[in-house]
């Protein structure tokens, strides 16, 4: 038997789908919550619970932490809450319908897989890492980049910066079967999620072209990004603010003739991230919002070639 707590806090929608986001900050908590945010009022963006559910009681550290991340709500009572015994994580899961994004069909182990024709099936459980599919800003990732395929778009060598679940990732290696494809994150569970997700849905990891290499990073600053480097699709589903500070960066790992898909930014802050990289030589060059949220699609223009990447670990 477990011993479950919860603890409930009101908070805002915007704070809710920014935590869906954002999961850094709870990758110190050992083990870290399980949480859900849903609407308290229906239509009332200001009237919003987040439930955080533990193993254990948690104490004032793990307590502050989790008020840190809804601001709005700094004058509700903290106190947690023994429940009974219950597997919250499936609990969490049953209410993650599934998603249709493109060719794209994201679902949990709740849920069958969708037997359409011409579907790529992605099972992503709830979990630590963000990127279950169910955020306007990872629907709309797979949605760019299966219209980025429809379209032609050749990629030879890609990577996902802030990979989460890897679900970007993924889509990213079926869509180009034949690219190396890298995918990083800050947070070390992160890349073990992104590993035991890419054996629940066969995609091979290696360094090999159509292998998926996995490297634990700060931004673009890894022996391994800038050994496989010139990438000439970049995806970062992260925030506007890092998102506008790794411009120079992620220009700098870039080809000449790449393309960037970039999300987790809101339509208010588009201008000021396309700005960002309009001073690294990108153009906007598609824009799909999605709720209050805005993925962009940049490209550059140069007349080098692609070189392929260096494969030896």
């Amino acid at each position: 038997m477990s011993d479950s707590w919860k603890l409930t806090l009101p908070c805002t929608k915007a704070e809710a789908e920014a935590i869906e986001i954002d999961m850094e900050a709870l990758a110190a908590l050992d083990p870290p919550p399980v949480l859900m945010t849903r609407e308290a009022t229906p239509d009332d963006p200001e009237d919003w619970r987040l439930e955080a559910y533990f193993e254990g009681k948690p104490d004032k550290k793990t307590i502050t932490a989790i008020r840190d991340l809804v601001p709005s709500g700094s004058a509700a009572k903290a106190t947690p809450e023994r429940i009974a015994d219950m597997d919250w994580v499936t609990l969490s899961q049953a209410g993650l319908e599934p998603v249709r994004a493109g060719r794209f069909f994201v679902h949990t182990s709740t849920h069958p897989p969708s037997s359409e024709p011409g579907v790529r099936n992605f099972l992503v459980e709830a979990s630590r890492a963000f990127g279950t599919g169910h955020h306007e800003t990872t629907s709309g990732c797979l949605m760019m980049l299966d219209a980025m395929r429809r379209r032609g778009a050749r990629v030879d060598n890609l990577i996902d910066l802030g990979t989460g679940t890897g679900l970007l990732a993924f889509a990213g290696v079926h869509l180009w079967p034949r690219a190396y494809a890298t995918a990083t994150d800050i947070d070390p569970v992160a890349i073990d999620v992104t590993a035991e997700n890419a054996e629940a849905n066969g995609v091979a990891l290696g360094l090999g072209m159509g292998r998926l290499a996995l490297t634990v990073a700060d931004g673009t600053d890894d022996a391994l990004v800038a050994r496989r480097a010139p990438y000439d699709l970049v995806i970062a589903n992260i925030l506007a603010g890092p998102l506008i500070d790794l411009a120079a960066d992620v220009a700098a790992i870039a080809a000449p003739r790449s393309q960037l898909v970039l999300a987790g930014l809101l339509q208010t802050q588009a201008a000021a991230v396309a700005r960002a990289y309009r001073r690294q030589g990108y153009r906007l060059a598609e824009r799909l919002n999605l709720g209050d949220w805005a993925i962009l699609r940049l490209r550059k223009r140069s007349t080098r070639r692609f070189a392929a990447p260096e494969v030896a670990s």
